[in-house]
């Protein structure tokens, strides 16, 4: 079988460090909820690094590059406090109405806490980005189709 079929170099390791995840340009503004989830996760991996058998060489491998991932997102993460506003803005729970007259309600959220089939979507997410700063009544085009801000919470 030739090596590129299988997991281990030429008589070498298994499983060396897995590639870094992709960090977002973006600033890592976070909610408190956001900032407590990124906390909680950098908590439970730091635990089940002591779980892990020493000869999990791949656990080992995804441990560590997780680790590093959620441990550089909260040394990043710049917490938002509630703002209050007439506006759009970064933690706004936004209803927007669409040309098809279906209505969408979503809250504006970090980049790790977005979860749009729980209702939340990214900051920087086109949506989110085409009405911040709008206000109730105002309406922007956002892929190709309108969408009118009707309540911001």
């Amino acid at each position: 079988m030739s090596i590129a079929f299988v997991r281990e170099k030429e008589g070498g390791e298994a499983f060396e460090d897995l590639p870094d995840r992709p960090i977002s340009p973006h600033t890592n503004f976070v909610t408190p909820e956001g900032l407590a989830q990124i906390e909680g996760e950098v908590a439970r991996l730091q635990a089940e690094v002591g779980r892990l058998a020493p000869d999990d060489k791949a656990g080992q491998a995804r441990l560590a590059r997780d680790l590093r991932y959620w441990t550089a997102r909260q040394g990043s993460a710049q917490l938002v406090e509630r703002v209050e506003g007439e506006t759009v803005h970064f933690g706004s729970t936004v209803t927007v109405l669409r040309e098809d007259e279906s209505r969408q309600t979503f809250h504006i959220v970090g980049e790790d806490e977005a979860d749009p089939a729980k209702g939340s979507i990214s900051y920087v997410a086109p949506l989110a980005r085409a009405i911040t700063g709008k206000s109730v009544g105002d309406v922007v085009e956002v892929n190709g189709q309108e969408v009118e801000v009707t309540e911001i919470r």
